[in-house]
């Protein structure tokens, strides 16, 4: 018997799902993480913080992964209705719901204004969001399982320009520049963790694509792969700005990993402007980060509201993703309400299923029960 092409399976593998995390994490947040953490340490300390902030995600990563193996081939609300009741399931899935509502209008928000101040500087912000919030609606009316496997192709090529980024500006790398080395006190770089872990925000999209997992048990590997990737991303990017542009540079600039790009010269001149490359490229991280935060809140609502299609919702979110991401009038607001969101997915997205997790343990549920 000849086994079905593998691709036309509604399933996914552990390669899918390391690179759905990986490139969900990366997202925006790391053209903006080298800023925020030179500011809240001293000289290159930053990279412990970042180290400190890798492991605490990758600690609840490891958590949500383990309920999820708990509860193979359901969703976020089933697991939760499992273990509590209908009516909580609702408000856990339905406050999931508004928290990752909130990421796609401030992923749609924030690529918006980096692609009028790198790329499209005469060009309206709403504009922008718009015609990116119209291709995120046309990738949502597709099957979920086909955005997950988008990643397949997008995430080589982000790590590769990233590579080209990094390797091109070696030449300018001054080790000098990262001394003097753990002079930060111990508080101050937990207070950097924290903001580090806002970073990680991303990876809890397992808990609803665990649906479409074909192997649950090696979910654990995948997801540690997924999440291991971004923490050496920050590491290197980190270390890169600030052995390039110094900690004060650093600390004055709003996208440091942006301009270190556009200070990137390709040797033979085939490129005159390699940011535009780069930002080309990048603009296919912010999509399927977008992309699946949306899919994920299509999902949530659904599994609440059965009845409801798909179209329907999309076509009812959308104005709202739209009117929400232009209420920040400005980067330093586009900030601040990155940090709320950040507040509430860790709340919703991190702490209540790990509380779900000690209650499957109380419980004694097995992993594939």
């Amino acid at each position: 018997m000849t086994k079905s092409f593998e691709y036309a399976d509604r399933e996914i593998g552990s390669k899918e799902v390391s690179y759905a995390v990986s490139n969900v994490v990366i997202g925006l947040g790391i053209l903006t993480l080298p800023a925020s953490i030179v500011v809240a340490t001293n000289s290159s300390d930053g990279w412990v913080s970042i180290l400190l902030g890798g492991l605490i995600a990758i600690g609840f990563a490891w958590m949500l992964t383990r309920l999820a193996v708990r509860f193979p081939k359901q969703s976020y609300r089933d697991i939760a209705a499992s273990l509590t009741n209908r009516p909580t399931a609702n408000v856990l899935t339905l406050s999931f719901a508004f928290y990752t509502f909130l990421y796609v209008s401030y992923e749609v928000r924030g690529v918006s204004s980096i692609s009028k101040l790198y790329l499209f500087d005469r060009t309206p912000v709403e504009a922008i969001c718009f015609v990116f919030l119209l291709v995120l609606v046309y990738g949502v009316s597709g099957p979920s399982i086909s955005l997950l496997r988008l990643n397949l192709l997008f995430f080589p090529i982000i790590l590769l320009i990233l590579t080209a980024v990094l390797a091109l500006s070696a030449g300018d790398f001054d080790y000098e520049r990262l001394k003097p080395f753990f002079v930060t006190p111990f508080p101050k770089l937990l207070i950097a963790a924290k903001e580090t872990a806002f970073s990680f925000l991303g990876f809890e999209i397992l808990l609803f694509y665990n649906l479409f997992v074909n192997r649950p048990k090696k979910l654990g590997k995948a997801v540690f792969i997924g999440m291991l990737m971004p923490t050496l991303v920050y590491l290197l990017v980190f270390l890169f700005v600030v052995g390039v542009f110094s900690t004060e540079v650093v600390a004055n600039t709003l996208f440091p990993l942006a301009e270190l790009a556009k200070q990137v010269e390709v040797p033979g001149g085939f490129f005159e402007r390699f940011e535009s490359v780069f930002f080309a490229v990048w603009v296919m991280s912010l999509y399927c980060t977008a992309v699946m935060a949306f899919d994920v809140t299509l999902i949530a609502l659904q599994s609440v509201f059965p009845k409801a299609s798909r179209m329907s919702l999309i076509f009812l979110l959308t104005p709202f993703v739209f009117l929400v991401a232009m209420q920040p009038t400005n980067l330093q607001e586009v900030r601040l309400f990155s940090e709320w969101i950040s507040y509430l997915g860790i709340i919703v997205a991190w702490v209540f299923p790990a509380f779900l997790l000690i209650a499957a343990k109380a419980r004694r549920v097995k992993p594939d029960a």
